[in-house]
């Protein structure tokens, strides 16, 4: 099997993890390729004289790998979306951050839930991708996002006017510090904070959810992932940021966006045992009862 190490890289502290990865996976026979951001950390944890095939882009890691293990948080996943694209490889994310809806295996889980995909133990669960059609040059060939694509107001600018049509169709004229068009997947994410739904990720479907909107009547919608979405936005700006993930593009309000599901899908490892809806209740502590 052949495995690509992913990472923004690591503190001391997972040193004797990532060397206990290195060992399972060596006596496996696995074929090993490191991202080059983590190469010095990976170096430091196996010792330095190891010696690494390395890849640092989309087209040096398609054709190397079968699976990739993303060791980070869930911040870490999402960037992992830049070098697998529609490659199909699975990704599996080894949580060395802090909430981790992406990332869920801890670390004290890694090397069990290893052994379990080096013996076929596992499944690939498809997410759905958002693609922000015709702006592959502005975001370098990453115009897909996981969690969501957001417009927001500038810092200390006014509030923005965003026109949302769905399939052609007004939906509404949010007046608003900004809008997150979200995945299933990314249902947990931003828009979880400002007051969106949860949604199952196997759902065929997108989130529309507002931020901070001048009129309380405003809720977050939920529309069929076949629709494609148009946004215009407008009012005293010139520009708005434009995210999808966590890469961010400052753009003119001429600039307006359609956006569609993509064609090609994330794939996430899921190992047997592990559900949403206990991921779920484990990182939002429901049925817990804080109180002191």
């Amino acid at each position: 099997m052949r495995i690509a190490l992913y990472g923004r890289g690591f503190n001391p502290d997972y040193d004797g993890l990532m060397k206990e990865i290195l060992h399972v996976l060596h006596n496996a026979g696995a074929e090993l390729v490191v991202f080059n951001g983590l190469l010095n950390d990976i170096k430091r944890s196996a010792g330095s004289n190891a010696d690494f095939k390395v890849f640092n882009s989309y087209e040096q890691l398609k054709s190397k790998a079968d699976m990739l293990f993303s060791f980070g948080g869930d911040g870490t996943m999402l960037d992992s979306l830049e070098y697998v694209r529609d490659t199909a490889i699975p990704v599996f994310g080894i949580n060395a951050g802090r909430l981790g809806f992406l990332a869920s295996v801890s670390p004290n889980e890694t090397i069990d839930a290893i052994k379990k995909i080096l013996n076929g133990d596992y499944e690939v669960e498809k997410r759905s991708l958002l693609e922000l059609v015709g702006e592959a040059e502005r975001f370098k060939g990453i115009n897909y996002a996981l969690n969501e694509l957001s417009v927001m107001r500038k810092d200390g600018s006014s509030l923005i006017v965003i026109q949302v049509f769905v399939d052609d169709k007004l939906l509404n004229t949010y007046w608003a510090d900004g809008l997150i068009l979200a995945t299933p997947t990314g249902s947990t994410a931003y828009s979880l904070s400002v007051g969106g739904p949860i949604v199952a990720p196997n759902n065929d479907s997108f989130l529309i959810t507002p931020i901070s909107a001048h009129n309380l009547s405003v809720r977050p919608v939920v529309i069929s992932d076949k629709s494609v979405v148009k946004i215009k936005v407008d009012g005293r700006c010139d520009a708005y940021d434009l995210n999808l993930d966590s890469r961010t593009k400052l753009v003119d309000k001429s600039l307006e966006l359609e956006v569609k599901k993509a064609d090609f899908s994330f794939n996430m490892v899921k190992l047997p045992g592990k559900d949403f809806f206990e991921a779920i209740r484990n990182k939002l502590l429901w049925g817990s009862d804080v109180r002191n």
